[in-house]
């Protein structure tokens, strides 16, 4: 791995763990192993660093919600996919936690690519949900938008739930709640 990776991958796990006030530039350099000059070699200074950092966590998040929900089945066996996937729900969600801090949303710059990864998988969510309704699969009074918009708040408190009790039981109902609801009817009466 190159130094200017190592410094991205230190910093999204510093992120996650600390927040960006919480991640010194120094923390960064020494999770990285990697001194204080490759680090203004590669990056303008601890934002541009961050910034790299977000987006490749972004990026990570398409990629593994975008396998689940873009696989074969049902609207809803793709909905389920994704809720149920396996997480570290203790840890909670590397996107979501930037939007509880007040450095990362106050810049526009960093708050870019996490607003841009939610509205994203809300989009991704809504199609689903939408081809749901087309195939005759969810009641027809569902409304994609409001559908998907759930489905993310959800797994979001799902991951409060969780870290709040100290057990992935928490967000496992929440996502099992969910999917009851969305449960496409069998019955015709």
């Amino acid at each position: 791995m190159s130094t200017s990776d190592r410094l991205v991958e230190a910093t999204r796990e510093l992120l996650w763990e600390r927040g960006y006030v919480g991640t010194s530039p120094r923390a960064i350099q020494q999770h990285a192993g990697a001194g204080q000059g490759s680090m203004y070699h590669h990056f303008a200074g601890k934002p541009d660093l961050a910034l790299a950092a977000i987006r490749r966590t972004a990026q990570e998040l398409r990629g593994t919600a975008g396998r689940v929900l873009d696989a074969p089945g049902s609207a809803y066996e793709r909905i389920s996919g994704y809720l149920l996937r396996e997480r570290d729900v203790l840890r909670g969600c590397p996107v979501g936690r930037l939007t509880m801090d007040p450095e990362v949303i106050a810049s526009e710059e960093l708050r870019a690519p996490v607003d841009e990864t939610i509205a994203w998988l809300r989009g991704r969510l809504a199609e689903i949900v939408q081809e749901g309704l087309d195939h005759g699969e969810f009641d027809h009074r569902l409304v994609p938008e409001e559908i998907a918009a759930s489905i993310v708040a959800t797994v979001q408190g799902g991951y409060v739930l969780a870290r709040a009790s100290g057990s992935a039981e928490a967000f496992d109902a929440a996502a099992r709640g969910l999917l009851a609801l969305l449960a496409p009817r069998t019955d015709t009466t």
